[in-house]
């Protein structure tokens, strides 16, 4: 297998489970990482478990999402990508590391384009 063709797979299924999410399945957490997995992103639990726990509870699990843009090679997938929960919108660059398939790393970084409004 090439790395282009490596990159494909990967971009593949990204989006087909970053659909399958979007559209509210958060059973596909369990099937895209691995058990290892480990999330960079500050304020995020440790280990699989944890995190798609927090990822169920938090306002990403229900929000809107609009994928802008999906870059990949053998080992990455970098997805922007705006996200709407409430009045909240914000603007998220997600870098994903496969190995084997499954994801195994997450870095996030994100900018809040418009914030809710103070009574």
């Amino acid at each position: 297998m090439t790395d282009i063709d490596e990159a494909e797979i990967n971009k593949a299924k990204f989006l087909d489970a970053f659909g399958r999410f979007a559209e509210g399945d958060t059973s596909v957490l369990s099937e895209i990482l691995r058990e290892d997995f480990l999330s960079h992103t500050p304020g995020a639990p440790a280990g699989r478990d944890a995190w798609i726990e927090f990822i169920k509870a938090s306002p990403i699990a229900t929000a809107e999402i609009e994928i802008e843009h999906v870059v990949a090679d053998a080992q990455f997938v970098v997805a922007h990508y705006a996200l709407t929960a409430g009045e909240v919108r914000e603007s998220v660059v997600d870098i994903w590391r496969f190995e084997a398939g499954l994801i195994v790393e997450h870095w996030s970084v994100t900018e809040i384009l418009t914030a809710p409004t103070l009574p």
